[in-house]
C-alpha cells in the first residue's frame, strides 16, 4: 500500500538497498530500530487544510505534535478561491490543490519551503471546470483531477520540476439513476492508484460503480480498463486499498455504508463481497440530512474509518472474514459539525476531524490495539470551512 497517494501523507517508506541483504536482524539491531522508530515517531509535523465555504480565503496550515496530539494554531499558508482537496508529490516536496483563478478551475501547485511555507509556481487548468478531488501518481509524471460537475476526468502530466501541463479530458456516460436528482448523470468524485501503480480508479456516484483505468507508463496517459458495480443508490464517494492491497474498501455516501472488494491485481478487476452500513436506520431517520464524507484504512491495524455528515460523527470499523468484510465497532461524535474530511497523522495515533460547518479541527486518539476513538480535549482549533486535511513533512 505504500505507493498509493492517499495513504503517503501517514505510511513510512522503505527504500532497500542491495545492502541490506547483509544486515542480520540480531536482538540488539532489533532494538536500535526500535529505538530509532520511537524517537523519529515523536515529532512536529505541518498540515494543511484545505478550505471551501463562508469565511475561507485560501490554504491554511499549522503545526500538529504527534506525542501530544496538539495542533497550533491556524494561519493562512496561501490566498486562493476554494482549494479544496489537497495532496502532495511523492518527492514531499511540492503541494496540489485543486482550486480556481479568475473563474476557472484547475490544479494550484506550490514548493514547500522552510517551515511549511507554501511558495504558489503554477496554476494550470483542468479542462472541464472545477474539480472535487486530486491525486498524484506514484511515479510523479501525471496527475488526475476528478471533475464532479462536468462529468470527467483529466489527466495533467508532470515535468521534471512537478509543473502541471495541459490537461487531457475523459468524459464519464450513463447514470444510474437510482437516487432522484443525483444520479441521473456521471459524477466522479475520488482518483488514486492501485498499490502498484498500474491502475487508476475513480469512483463514481453518478454510475454506482468504479471506473477503473489502466496506465500506460511508457505513453504516460490512461486508458478505460473496466467497471466495478456497487449497491444501487449507493452513490460511491472515496476509496481505499486494505493495507495488503487484496481488498478495496468504497464508501457509499447516499447510502452511508462502506462495500468490500476483492482485488485480483493480474487482471484489474475488482468483485464486490459485502456491504456494511455506517449507520443504523433508526440513526440515519433521526437527523434531516446525513451522507459519507471520508474513509480510512489504518495502515498497521484491522481498523477503517468513516465520516457522517449530518450525524456529526466518526464510525469506526474492524476488518474481518479475511479482508472481505466490515464491522461497526463505535460511533464517535467529532466534537464538531459536518464532517466533510478526516485524516490519520504520520504515526497513526491520532485522527483529525474537520468540522465544516463548525470550523473547527478536532483531535481524537486511537487506541492501538482497538482502533477506538477518545476525544482529546483541549484539542480543537478554529479553521473556516475546512473539508480536507493533508499532513506535510516533519520541521
Amino acid at each position: 500500500m505504500s505507493a498509493f497517494p492517499p495513504h503517503a501523507p501517514h505510511t513510512i517508506l522503505c527504500h532497500h538497498s542491495p545492502d541490506m541483504k547483509k544486515l542480520r536482524f540480531t536482538p540488539l539491531f532489533t532494538l536500535a530500530v526500535l529505538a530509532l522508530t520511537t524517537l523519529a515517531s515523536a515529532e512536529t509535523r505541518h498540515v494543511y487544510f484545505g478550505t471551501g465555504g463562508p469565511g475561507a480565503e485560501g490554504i491554511y496550515r499549522a503545526t500538529f505534535d504527534t506525542e501530544t496530539g496538539k495542533l497550533t494554531p491556524a494561519e493562512l499558508a496561501h490566498k486562493i478561491n476554494g482549494p479544496g482537496f489537497l495532496t502532495l508529490h511523492p518527492d514531499g516536496t511540492k503541494l496540489y490543490a485543486v482550486a480556481s483563478q479568475e473563474k476557472e478551475g484547475g490544479v494550484a501547485a506550490y514548493r514547500i519551503g522552510a517551515g511549511g511555507a507554501l511558495e504558489f509556481f503554477h496554476f494550470e487548468p483542468t479542462g472541464d471546470g472545477g474539480a472535487a478531488h486530486v491525486a498524484v501518481h506514484p511515479s510523479g509524471k501525471f496527475l488526475l483531477t476528478a471533475q464532479y460537475g462536468g462529468n470527467s476526468v483529466s489527466f495533467l502530466p508532470l515535468d521534471s520540476e512537478g509543473k502541471p501541463g495541459t490537461a487531457t479530458v475523459t468524459e464519464h456516460e450513463g447514470g444510474s439513476g437510482v437516487v432522484e436528482g443525483r444520479q441521473k448523470a456521471p459524477h466522479p468524485h475520488w482518483c488514486g492508484y492501485s498499490p502498484d501503480g498500474k491502475y487508476a480508479f475513480v469512483p463514481d456516484l453518478g454510475m454506482d460503480g468504479i471506473v477503473i483505468y489502466a496506465i500506460n507508463p511508457d505513453k504516460t496517459a490512461i486508458t478505460k480498463h473496466g467497471f466495478a458495480a456497487s449497491v444501487p443508490g449507493g452513490g460511491p464517494r472515496h476509496m481505499r486499498f486494505s493495507n495488503d492491497g487484496k481488498f478495496i474498501y468504497l464508501l457509499n455516501e447516499l447510502s452511508l455504508s462502506v462495500s468490500a472488494f476483492s482485488w485480483d491485481a493480474a487482471s484489474g478487476t475488482a468483485t464486490l463481497l459485502s456491504t456494511t452500513p455506517a449507520l443504523s436506520e433508526e440513526a440515519k431517520a433521526a437527523e434531516g440530512f446525513n451522507s459519507a464524507a471520508e474513509i480510512l484504512v489504518h495502515p498497521a491495524g484491522p481498523f477503517v474509518y468513516s465520516s457522517n455528515r449530518g450525524h456529526d460523527t466518526v464510525t469506526a470499523y474492524k476488518i474481518g472474514d479475511g479482508g472481505a468484510a466490515l464491522e461497526v465497532i463505535q460511533v464517535q461524535p467529532i466534537r464538531g459539525a459536518f464532517p466533510r474530511n478526516i485524516n490519520l497523522d504520520p504515526t497513526a495515533k491520532w485522527l483529525l476531524a474537520a468540522g465544516a460547518d463548525s470550523n473547527t479541527i478536532a483531535v481524537h486518539a486511537v487506541a492501538p490495539g482497538t482502533g477506538l476513538l477518545t476525544y482529546q480535549r483541549g484539542s480543537v482549533i478554529n479553521v473556516p470551512a475546512p473539508i480536507c486535511i493533508l499532513f506535510g513533512p516533519g520541521e
